[in-house]
């Protein structure tokens, strides 16, 4: 949309916000007994069911289409599945619609989904599958390998199938058996009712329907637990805040393993009764292309997204588009203000968990930054849980007490909506001590309540939307024979999110080869592209306490800044480089004005 109204849409860039238009998570009432009843509510009512639901390249599905489509997967579960384990599928696809019939089958059934990362590898992919106790995994060529890699010695009772019905051309036949196959040979419901079978009775709408992976490392993966109820209520409180009826169309283009695109995508296309079209993975080139050919009315992100979407060539009909609105996360205020000025769209950039345990005030003249005001119950707190001191800033607007004001976001009035980790019970002891709920996302206060979001608790990190904890890769790179002693963690990016950081101590007479370190990592299989260090510090030793443990936090604040590093040798490996390079003076200014120009100068201080 251009002109006028496209200045218009960019209100929600600027500190509006839609909040008023729907109420807390445990006030929003259920758009239907359970998500049977709401799938088929859309395949049979005449208000949706010819109406379109799914969009996928070409190809099209009515409401009427998709629930018939569950219904298939429903009773592959339904014959498949062992009976006295738990009923849980993984997937381990990308974004196509056998991802969005496996999951409403779930929901017919009564069965759980397990979004399977497919950027995971070797025993971490293992560790997650038989960490949520799944018993069958569904699958596509181009993950076989992956995952055949990853499943040895893990027992899946149901067995793994592979789809190839919506390869794209060049990909290579599958090995496994079919699920074409499989589907075929299960009776659905109706079939079953035509024989005079009794059909099963609809699941609860207290049960399990997804387990949203967080993090997770070798020995204790974390698995958010999603019931029918948190998914059905959070999609239409998000249908409420985009206002989205039917004839919107939703895009979603952030992985369906993830929590992005699943409540702000498919949950509230379902409760609405709108449509949803999917891309396979995100491009940034075939964004607005997509747009335009499926009519998309709302789109959903997180992390780097819009800054991507930013660096495409600018064309002067960027603005002249169906969208209306989009929702999402990680957004720096002037990417969020670029992207809704030049694409012509409402940006409502949120701060938010998977685990949806933290709600901040977004109300009112929010300073640029900021994420929110606190309410009742949220605090900043130390690792003791006292409260931290408010931030001082100097004449110049800087950070000059970010040692002691920055503290962890905490909920004292307990776990909100979040309906716990599966299988962890140490790390929900973690993370709800004190009966509180502890977010592991860091944080300050100004005087006037306004909360700025400062990174996260030393282990965790996040990447381009991904979450992930530091084991994994300190895992890997310490086996590099040259390395002695390291420690992974999350240093800031200019525009949001982290980047991968890692303090090495070498062993006596090593030196560090910028060209044969990068070497070695890329050769490491079980290694994510999204783990890769950016940055190397070679240290003479590691920051610890008297007990040896690492002082992750202090090398977290020391980070690239030569002024902190005491001298070490820092090493840079950018974006499609083959090699890790000095970090010199004008590399250090460089990153410091791109903080400034992304609206984030206080990041550097932190």
């Amino acid at each position: 949309m251009a002109g006028d109204d496209a200045a218009a849409r960019t209100e929600v860039a600027h500190g509006t916000t839609f909040a008023g238009l729907a109420p807390p998570l445990a006030e929003v009432p259920l758009p239907a007994p359970n998500a049977a009843a709401l799938l088929r509510r859309n395949g049979t009512d005449s208000e949706y069911a010819d109406r379109p639901a799914l969009h996928f390249g070409d190809r099209q599905w009515t409401h009427r289409e998709l629930l018939a489509e569950s219904e298939r997967f429903a009773a592959l579960y339904r014959a498949r599945l062992v009976p006295g384990r738990p009923p849980h599928v993984g997937l381990l696809l990308d974004n196509t619609p056998d991802y969005v019939f496996a999951l409403c089958g779930a929901g017919l059934a009564g069965a759980a989904v397990a979004g399977l990362n497919y950027t995971r590898r070797g025993e971490h992919l293992g560790h997650d599958i038989s960490h949520t106790d799944v018993q069958l995994v569904i699958t596509e060529p181009r993950h076989e390998e992956q995952l055949r890699a990853g499943t040895g010695g893990v027992t899946l009772p149901a067995g793994i199938l592979v789809s190839d019905r919506f390869s794209d051309r060049d990909e290579p036949p599958g090995a496994g058996e079919p699920l074409e196959q499989a589907l075929q040979a299960a009776r659905t419901d109706r079939d079953a009712e035509r024989q005079g079978r009794i059909p099963l009775a609809d699941p609860d709408v207290d049960a399990l329907w997804a387990l949203l992976f967080t993090s997770g490392t070798s020995a204790a993966p974390k698995a958010v637990r999603c019931t029918q109820r948190r998914l059905l209520t959070t999609g239409s409180r998000m249908a409420m805040m985009l206002e989205l009826g039917p004839d919107d169309v939703g895009y979603a283009s952030m992985p369906l393993f993830h929590t992005n695109s699943l409540m702000s995508g498919l949950a509230p296309a379902l409760v609405s009764g709108a449509s949803l079209a999917v891309a396979r993975r995100f491009s940034a080139s075939r964004f607005l292309p997509d747009v335009r050919h499926y009519g998309a009315t709302w789109f959903n992100y997180t992390g780097k997204l819009l800054t991507y979407l930013l660096a495409t060539p600018e064309r002067p009909d960027d603005a002249e588009n169906t969208l209306r609105v989009a929702f999402g996360n990680e957004g720096s205020p002037q990417v969020v203000e670029a992207a809704a000025t030049r694409f012509g769209v409402r940006i409502i950039d949120v701060f938010g968990s998977t685990e949806g345990a933290i709600a901040l005030d977004r109300t009112g003249n929010r300073p640029r930054g900021s994420i929110g005001r606190l309410r009742q119950g949220i605090m900043i707190v130390d690792e003791d849980g006292n409260e931290a001191p408010r931030a001082e800033f100097n004449g110049k607007g800087r950070l000059v007490n970010a040692d002691r004001c920055v503290g962890e976001i905490v909920n004292t009035l307990g776990v909100g909506p979040f309906e716990g980790y599966y299988r962890n019970e140490e790390a929900m002891r973690h993370t709800t001590r004190q009966g509180w709920y502890w977010s592991g996302d860091l944080g300050y206060v100004d005087d006037d309540g306004w909360v700025y979001f400062a990174g996260r608790t030393s282990d965790w990190l996040r990447v381009d939307g991904e979450n992930f904890t530091a084991a994994p890769i300190e895992a890997i790179v310490g086996r590099h024979p040259d390395v002695m002693l390291v420690s992974a963690y999350g240093v800031p990016a200019p525009d949001s999110g982290d980047q991968v950081m890692v303090a090495v101590v070498l062993r006596d007479g090593a030196a560090f080869d910028g060209a044969t370190f990068a070497a070695w990592l890329d050769g490491q299989a079980d290694l994510s592209p999204k783990w890769r260090p950016r940055f190397v510090r070679v240290c003479d030793a590691l920051p610890s306490t008297p007990t040896n443990k690492i002082l992750t936090r202090t090398l977290v604040h020391e980070k690239f800044r030569s002024d902190r590093v005491h001298g070490d040798a820092v090493y840079l490996r950018a974006r499609g480089e083959r090699h890790f390079r000095l970090f010199g003076e004008e590399d250090e200014s460089s990153l410091r004005d791109s903080f400034t120009s992304h609206g984030r100068p206080e990041v550097w201080d932190l």
